[in-house]
């Protein structure tokens, strides 16, 4: 292969050294800053062995990250099924960090790696670094330094007190790690930096907080009221309290320093990972959308050859594809495909509106600059509100979107909403409401603490639109719950009346060595 073509090629045929993929880099990131205007942390390529890939894959995506029994498990059957050719590999892995960390396959074509490197090291990158959730809840500077003192700090616990005792409490809280964010805004974002000084302050202090809160219990005194100073620790507990992680970790009466810092290490992970929850739709959409008009200016531009660019749009229509309802290949809509194609589709209102169009979106058709509008939209938007603001009823008309309602209470299903005014509406609010965090996470939260009997500690499920919890997973996640706590633990699911439809409790197990 010569390392330098004479006709401008980036590249010619399928091989590539570092020389390429610097060259490849260059020319990407050309495009991505002077044409599309894209903003950017700094980039770090790392080019690793399918191996590297399907265990970046077990450890969700995150290869500095500690050891797990369950992403053995995880790495064990995907190795399984990609040998058997039943499954393909993703062609990068991309961290939320700066500088932006993107992990590429040694076994991609020179094409392969110019895609990834557009869609991973600008595409993702430009929506981490400039969307408000990451913005508000991810610390991009410190989360490297603070997965390598997550990895060692387990490590170091495991060699103190057992690889039982520490792999049984994060069993415990990876079953709660869903339920160990903080939904709203808090008053100061944490420094991962800085955690592994305050982790060394902690084990000075000795837990001064939870020794004040549990010697204020009250005593049974005869005509005693015990409701002020019960009224009082509650509110030093924060309750209600949504975030079980951070109350468990704070006030579990029977945790140990260490353990108290291990489930503090998956809050925080947890919390990094809740904004992806949040922008799945568009996070890919952005990065699609990206390599597509990337790739596009190369090939218009004689930097990657005719060939390169069929092989090219072979990968990225597979990407891209959304099988349609009757299709027996038809699992869910491809966030992928939904993503890039809202986004093709607010290129096309802002430059090429219909009066339908003008109608609809009225701040935005006929704008022009379509770049602009849509940096916007990925600095300001989630999934949720992204499809409530701009799906458009030509694309849900060339999708052949339809609202169906599948009413238990009902023999039959039945279409809700069709291609009428009225059915966009309730077709853009019903996809919308699929990513919505609000219906797709159960709200569940502590309420109260018997703080002057035996400490059972009661949670409430406000039930939506009376879907209860399922049983065998309340009885497995109650249990882990009840055992960091260390007494005993009720859950009652409520409807929006106050009434109490399905009661669950659990009792304590050994405690935690």
């Amino acid at each position: 292969m010569r390392r330098k073509t004479d006709s401008g090629l980036l590249f010619e045929g399928s091989d590539w050294d570092f020389g390429t993929i610097q060259r490849i880099y260059d020319a990407v990131e050309d495009v991505a800053l002077s044409e599309l205007k894209l903003d950017v942390y700094p980039n770090q390529i790392e080019v690793i062995t399918a191996e590297q890939m399907l265990d970046a894959y077990a450890s969700t995506g995150m290869p500095l990250l500690y050891r797990h029994w369950s992403f053995g498990k995880h790495f064990a059957a995907h190795d399984a099924v990609y040998r058997k050719g039943f499954m393909g590999l993703a062609y990068e892995i991309v961290i939320n960090s700066n500088p932006c960390v993107s992990y590429i396959m040694e076994g991609n074509t020179a094409t392969m790696q110019t895609l990834v490197i557009a869609h991973a090291a600008f595409g993702h990158n430009h929506f981490f670094k400039n969307n408000h959730l990451f913005r508000q809840w991810t610390d991009a500077d410190g989360i490297l330094d603070y997965l390598a003192f997550a990895k060692a700090y387990v490590a170091r616990c495991e060699e103190r007190y057992g690889q039982a005792a520490v792999e049984r409490l994060l069993d415990a809280a990876h079953a709660l790690m869903s339920h160990g964010v903080h939904r709203y805004p808090r008053k100061k974002r944490p420094d991962l930096r800085s955690e592994e000084r305050r982790e060394r302050e902690r084990h000075l202090h000795q837990e001064q907080t939870y020794n004040d809160l549990w010697k204020t219990i009250p005593g049974k005194r005869r005509g005693q009221s015990q409701k002020p100073d019960a009224d009082r620790l509650r509110s030093l507990l924060e309750l209600p309290q949504e975030n079980l992680l951070y109350f468990l970790e704070k006030t579990a009466p029977r945790l140990k320093p260490w353990q108290r810092e291990i489930l503090r290490l998956v809050r925080h992970i947890g919390q990094y990972f809740y904004p992806q929850r949040q922008t799945k739709v568009m996070n890919e959409g952005c990065a699609t959308y990206c390599h597509y008009a990337i790739m596009t200016s190369l090939h218009n531009n004689g930097r990657i050859s005719d060939g390169s660019f069929l092989e090219f749009l072979q990968s990225h229509t597979n990407v891209v594809r959304q099988p349609e309802f009757d299709d027996p290949h038809y699992g869910n809509i491809n966030p992928y495909a939904l993503g890039f194609a809202m986004m093709r589709d607010i290129e096309r209102v802002c430059r090429h509106p219909t009066d339908e169009d003008r109608i609809w979106f009225p701040d935005i058709a006929g704008y022009g600059d379509s770049l602009a509008v849509l940096r916007d939209v990925w600095a300001n938007y989630r999934d949720e509100s992204f499809i409530l603001q701009f799906l458009s009823p030509r694309l849900m008309r060339e999708w052949r979107m339809f609202h169906l309602v599948d009413d238990p209470e009902e023999k039959t299903l039945r279409v809700g909403a069709i291609h009428n005014d009225q059915g966009y509406r309730r077709v853009r609010q019903s996809l919308a409401r699929h990513h919505d965090m609000a219906w797709l996470d159960p709200d569940i939260q502590v309420v109260d603490v018997d703080l002057a009997g035996d400490r059972r500690l009661e949670l409430h499920h406000n039930v939506l639109h009376g879907v209860l919890l399922q049983k065998d997973d309340v009885d497995q996640v109650l249990q882990h719950l009840a055992d960091l706590w260390g007494y005993g633990v009720v859950l009652k699911e409520i409807d929006p009346t106050g009434a109490i439809l399905r009661e669950h409790s659990a009792r304590a197990r050994a405690p935690f060595s």
